[in-house]
């Protein structure tokens, strides 16, 4: 069978399975190349005469759990040193046909170079007349404050959460909910932490007036999003603090991935205050003011 077919699928570390033994391809292709470790990309290349690697190095990094390992240069993955080493090589793809316009702009302008357009059939759609696409819920002052609940959860942001409760249920209300179930329009609430996704999770199976659309609202992590879009995203962003501090929010390819997750619409949840003190929330927070 596998000597016969043209094109085989695998992962990486299968590829060196014993039915392959001294198979050779003239192309291999490594999907998801910026979350793969360089040693399993070998794994296949020794196998293949031409090699297209296709990914986002601007996006989700490879996930390495020993952190000496990620400092030696394991999370430095073979894509980003042909983007770093031969930018001649590398090609963008410039149209993208998920998101409004408004919505793909700043990704576009701190990721891209400016270089990424919506396709015309996606440039200006939304779900409701002269509607917003892009909204930024400023907690500031409203004593909204972040909680730690363990390193393995992180931080928590019970008013933040609450607050975009409120204003999912208030965005139902505007669609109708004859209108969003006929049209299968779907919802998606992302935060960086594990401890306000819970939080989320449990408030929408305790909530009434959610309970008849639970099969069209996913909540996650930022990492478990990766590769999915939602008509409408929320995003809860639970860093509250007098000194600034972001933590892992600092990481901006996870940002990157959560915002442009949306397609017609996008709603961030946090405290300017803090955030702003980073330039990429600051200048992100300015362009969203001036929509």
């Amino acid at each position: 069978m596998f000597s016969q077919a043209r094109v085989v699928a695998s992962t990486l570390v299968s590829s060196n399975h014993r039915v392959l033994s001294g198979r050779k391809f003239s192309t291999l292709f490594i999907d998801e190349a910026a979350q793969a470790l360089e040693a399993a990309c070998w794994i296949a290349i020794r196998k293949a005469e031409r090699v297209v690697l296709a990914g986002d190095h601007c996006q989700l990094p490879p996930t390495i759990k020993c952190i000496d390992a990620a400092r030696g240069g394991l999370s430095n993955t073979l894509m980003e040193k042909i983007v770093t080493g031969k930018p001649q090589s590398v090609s963008l793809l410039k149209v993208q046909y998920r998101m409004h316009q408004a919505i793909m702009h700043f990704p576009s302008h701190w990721f891209y170079s400016g270089e990424v357009y919506a396709a015309p059939q996606v440039h200006n759609r939304s779900i409701l007349d002269y509607d917003t696409p892009l909204v930024w819920l400023d907690t500031s002052g409203q004593d909204f404050q972040e909680e730690f609940v363990g390193d393995s959860y992180g931080r928590i942001n019970k008013s933040e959460a609450n607050l975009l409760l409120t204003e999912l249920e208030n965005y139902i209300k505007r669609i109708g909910a004859k209108r969003m179930l006929d049209e299968r329009i779907d919802f998606g609430i992302i935060s960086p932490y594990k401890a306000q996704v819970q939080y989320l999770r449990n408030e929408i199976k305790r909530s009434r007036f959610l309970r008849p659309f639970k099969a069209a609202i996913t909540v996650h992590t930022v990492d478990g999003f990766q590769g999915q879009e939602r008509d409408v995203i929320f995003i809860s962003l639970v860093r509250a603090n007098d000194d600034g501090q972001i933590g892992f929010l600092s990481d901006l390819r996870r940002m990157n991935v959560a915002i442009t997750r949306a397609r017609m619409k996008l709603v961030i949840l946090g405290d300017a205050s803090t955030l702003t003190k980073h330039k990429f929330y600051r200048e992100l927070f300015e362009y969203i003011k001036l929509l």
